[in-house]
């Protein structure tokens, strides 16, 4: 009986040579490569589509409990915190009550370099202990190095409860947030 030539080509081994090795070596490297930049360009440009989703509407308080003219320090609690933030997840932000329905909500933060600013009743100014920055009662920059004004959250009121519209707490790399 004559073998066809398919027979003894699948019973014949594949050998290995260093040239395949290495081709297929170029090619896992370039993969991993390729991923290693492109998994942070493709979350960066997909990071907007996400933006909103870290946002919810928190209660500060009932409405009765700030007075008109005054600012004081509150705080919430973000609603995506993981199990070992602990006191991280309590947020402090400055409430300013306008009048009876108008009101600002400002960080805490400078934004300068994030330093807590601090209310002062006498002077109405906000201050940053850091490097001296202030701000005016409506979280404009009065005076220092900060390059604009305190981040100010929405907020609405609804049953008698103030609430802020937070989460994804604004950093100096995402004031806008």
């Amino acid at each position: 009986m004559s073998k066809k030539k398919s027979d003894t080509a699948e019973s014949t081994p594949v050998i290995a040579t260093r040239r395949s090795f290495l081709f297929k070596l170029g090619i896992a490297l370039n993969v991993v490569a390729a991923s290693l930049i492109g998994v942070p360009i493709i979350g960066y440009i997909l990071s907007s589509l996400r933006s909103r989703a870290w946002q919810a509407w928190i209660p500060l308080g009932p409405v009765d409990g700030f007075r008109v003219g005054q600012t004081r320090l509150s705080q919430y609690v973000n609603p995506f915190t993981a199990p070992w933030d602990g006191e991280t997840a309590n947020i402090p932000c400055w409430v300013r009550r306008l009048d009876d329905d108008e009101f600002k909500i400002f960080a805490i933060n400078c934004t300068h370099l994030g330093c807590p600013v601090r209310w002062f009743q006498e002077s109405g100014l906000f201050m940053c202990p850091c490097h001296g920055g202030v701000y005016y009662e409506d979280g404009t920059v009065a005076s220092g190095p900060p390059p604009r004004p305190l981040y100010q959250y929405q907020y609405r009121v609804r049953a008698g409860q103030l609430e802020v519209q937070a989460g994804q707490t604004p950093t100096l790399a995402a004031p806008s947030v």
